[in-house]
């Protein structure tokens, strides 16, 4: 151990030369030397003179430890002012902390910070962590908050002095999840791939590999690395539970933030998407090939089993880790688990050779030195792995080596704690602790027991398995012969969460809706729909569609569409006349959002009949309310108020408040189409209160967006600001398209009003094209009023802000219509 390392609380300071690749062409070789030995003599006396001590140097970067942060600032200020009317010009990260000593220097988060705040700025400019800046006296520029590479959360981050610089080279516009730990090794790697990204003409990358590779974490690695090349972004979009190729666009659009035409809105952005785990969609290749192809700035990495196959891709084999960073993989992770073992070098590697060094092999291994030493471990490894290689032919070698390493640890399982395992299998897109509970009866402790073990994780509240493991416990459901009764137990459950989530139109439970519930679990009930219409229990999956009506309604249309024309194939199945015809009034509900007028109306008129037939009034009443607003929208009025008004009274004699709040609303929307605006307003706002008090947020949110347009076509400015201002934040809450795209032209009709005519334009340029794919019924029929009113500010000014504003995401736009930021172009 070196005694000159200073211990306990330490600022670390780390300096690395900008540009020096360019200096180097620029000086040559030999001035290259020599300003770089120049430099580094003024950073070693500069750092000497305030106690600094080297920790190591490489090539042109410097790393320094001092037992005062106030000494490293004064070393930092004195060598970035030497240097800077010179060629050379470095970027410099302070960080104060409590490291780790050892033998081999200092170990831990705070080294890592250091680095990765230096390594964010720019030449010349000297950056302060959080945790140093109380600690000096010097006056320091707050440049807010950022997320750096690999660290786990924001870093508030100082500069010294006033001097302006480019933006810090953080991850600015990105959802890249936080991985909880650096990257061991891949250096080589990472340089070929970022190489690829901005040197190559192949626009996709696609990291190929065994299960246990470590594809996910590389590609996370190399997109983080890569951030400050994407200027409109870096995303993260995980398709492990996607099943369905067509919902892939979709799926992507989701995770950027993305409402309507997915390539529009990313035609003229230059960003990275990083799609994980696309070997089970690979049937959506030619969707990615046109998203490709239609967006010139636009460059995917992906990370798959397979390769696309696609002319815009290059494909990059992952290969296991070298014999030094595997051991260094190992011995983190046995650090993070059993601190106090000890690991033999020689062991380390070959336990690492005998799992062919695959990251997700090493990790599972290491997670077991809390109950075996690393010797005992690798003898167990020895006795157990060629007992557990597959004999299939067509199975690389890597990959029975991580299926060994997988099935010893399920060995080690007891046998409760391997039903659960396998029983976990079912579940899709990660699950609930109750749910867990409902489907397989295991409790908190057992599935804690599990989480110990590294098989199974916990995220935001929900329980996820790496996918290569649960392929593993997949296969083991169905050898146990299990699979059939789970995946019913599965479904069944799920059935349950989509009715509690009331989004069926035909009845409304105690409690209000739940969007939230069906976003959240939207991948289970895939699961669950999947396995009922395979196993042939089409009433079954008749329950799960009608319940989920008004999500797919509010959310995606077509893959409603797509379900219900799978489950009515089997229209014989269902038996129950009821559930069919609420099965096809959801149907319908789809269709008719899809933009299938004719489709829709047939489907209403088929539901009406079974509820007729029935003797179901409140069963008619919705049908009724459904064919009124058809008629309202090709323009019979006459037979659109016969149609709710008759739907309006069943729903009266049953005191049913929420069909009255869609009936009471409807009969507005006729009165404010005839012209009738105070009648209209005092309809529709009756609506509002009726929906709120049976908790229907987004037909409340949209009787107040209705009400906002009458106060603005009536001349009430203010009114309509703040009417529309609570809409659009219950839409933006519920991820509303629709009344998002509505809330914001209103408040830039509400702009232009006010004689804004920059926001007016930014507001409108945000949501003015051709949006397709959702509900946008109420602002469709309000556009050409909203257009009116923004062409009152026309001018220079306007057009300006228009331009501006075609750059915003509705996100961003949603943000500065409700004051809350003004969004970078």
């Amino acid at each position: 151990m070196r005694s000159d390392l200073p211990s306990g609380t330490v600022t670390f300071c780390f300096t690395d030369v900008e540009g020096s690749t360019k200096l180097l062409h620029s000086l040559g070789a030999e001035g290259y030397a020599d300003a770089l030995a120049e430099h580094r003599r003024v950073i070693r006396e500069a750092c000497a003179a305030e106690g600094g001590v080297e920790v190591d140097t490489q090539g042109d970067a410097f790393f320094f430890a001092f037992e005062t942060a106030p000494g490293a600032l004064a070393a930092a200020a004195a060598f970035t002012e030497a240097l800077a009317s010179g060629q050379v010009q470095v970027r410099v990260g302070l960080h104060t902390g409590t490291p780790l000593l050892t033998e081999e220097g200092y170990v831990g988060d705070d080294v890592h910070r250091a680095a990765r705040i230096a390594a964010c700025g720019h030449g010349g400019q000297v950056l302060v962590s959080a945790s140093t800046a109380p600690l000096v006296e010097t006056e320091l520029t707050d440049l807010g908050e950022h997320r750096l590479k690999d660290l786990s959360a924001p870093e508030r981050v100082y500069q010294l002095g006033e001097r302006e610089f480019p933006r810090l080279a953080t991850l600015y516009q990105t959802n890249l999840p936080i991985p909880a730990n650096p990257l061991v090794g891949r250096k080589k790697e990472l340089a070929n791939v970022l190489h690829l990204f901005r040197e190559g003409a192949d626009r996709v990358v696609t990291v190929t590999g065994p299960g246990g590779i470590g594809k996910t974490r590389f590609a996370l690695a190399a997109a983080a690395e890569a951030s400050e090349d994407f200027p409109d972004g870096v995303w993260f979009v995980d398709l492990t539970a996607v099943r369905d190729p067509e919902v892939v666009v979709p799926t992507i659009a989701h995770s950027l933030g993305v409402d309507g035409d997915l390539s529009r809105r990313l035609r003229d952005e230059r960003c990275l998407v990083l799609l994980d785990n696309f070997e089970q969609v690979v049937a959506a290749a030619n969707e990615v090939a046109e998203l490709i192809a239609s967006c010139s700035d636009l460059r995917v990495l992906v990370t798959s089993r397979e390769p696309l196959r696609i002319a815009a891709e290059r494909e990059y084999e992952l290969r296991p880790l070298l014999e030094s960073p595997a051991v260094e993989l190992f011995r983190q992770r046995v650090a993070r688990t059993a601190p106090d073992v000890h690991v033999d070098y020689a062991v380390a590697a070959e336990i690492c050779d005998r799992l062919d060094r695959l990251p997700l092999a090493i990790e599972l291994a290491a997670a077991r030195v809390k109950v075996l030493e690393p010797s005992a471990l690798l003898v167990r490894l020895e006795n157990r792995l060629p007992l557990l290689v597959t004999r299939a032919r067509d199975v690389p070698d890597r990959q029975r080596a991580l299926h060994a390493t997988i099935a010893w640890s399920y060995e080690l399982l007891d046998l409760v704690e391997q039903r659960l395992f396998r029983a976990l299998a079912v579940f899709r897109g990660g699950v609930t602790l109750d749910a867990i509970e409902g489907v397989t009866g295991a409790d908190p402790d057992l599935v804690e027991s599990l989480v110990d073990k590294s098989l199974l994780r916990l995220r935001r509240g929900r329980f996820v398995m790496l996918e290569t493991i649960r392929e593993f416990a997949r296969d083991e459901l169905a050898a146990a012969g299990e699979d059939a009764e789970l995946r019913e137990a599965h479904a069944r459950f799920f059935a349950e969460v989509a009715e509690a989530a009331n989004l069926n139109a035909g009845e409304l439970r105690p409690g209000g809706q739940r969007l939230d519930l069906a976003i959240q679990e939207q991948d289970n009930i895939r699961a669950a729909l999947s396995w009922a219409i395979g196993a042939g229990d089409i009433a079954l999956g008749a329950r799960i569609a009608a319940a989920m009506e008004q999500f797919w309604v509010v959310n995606d249309p077509t893959e409603g569409t797509r379900w219900f024309a799978a489950l009515l194939e089997h229209e014989e199945r269902i038996g129950d006349r009821r559930l069919l015809g609420h099965t096809l009034r959801s149907y319908g509900s789809a269709t008719d959002i899809a933009g299938d007028d004719g489709g829709a109306h047939d489907l209403y008129e088929r539901s009406l009949g079974l509820f007729d037939e029935l003797g179901d009034e409140r069963g008619r009443a919705v049908l009724l309310h459904r064919l009124a607003i058809q008629a309202m929208r090709r323009g019979d009025p006459l037979r659109a108020r016969d149609l709710v008004g008759a739907s309006h009274a069943i729903h009266e004699r049953h005191g049913d408040r929420w069909g009255l709040a869609q009936t009471v609303g409807t009969l507005g929307a006729i009165e404010r189409d005839a012209g009738n605006a105070e009648r209209a307003y005092e309809l529709i706002d009756r609506s509002a209160e009726l929906a709120l008090e049976v908790d229907v947020l987004w037909w409340h949110a949209g009787m107040l967006m209705e009400l906002a347009a009458l106060s603005l076509e009536a001349g009430r400015t203010s009114d309509a600001e703040t009417t529309a201002s609570r809409s659009l934040e219950l839409a933006q809450r519920m991820r509303d398209y629709g009344g998002r795209v509505f809330g914001v032209g209103l408040l830039a009709c509400v702009a232009a009003d006010r004689a804004e005519p920059g926001r007016a334009g930014r507001l409108w340029g945000a949501i003015e094209g051709d949006l397709v794919g959702a509900p946008l019924g109420g602002w469709l029929r309000h556009r050409s009023a909203c257009e009116a009113h923004i062409q009152r500010v026309a001018g220079d000014e306007l057009e300006a802000g228009l331009a501006v504003g075609r750059h915003f995401s509705l996100d961003q736009a949603v943000a500065l219509a409700l004051g809350e930021s003004e969004p970078d172009a």
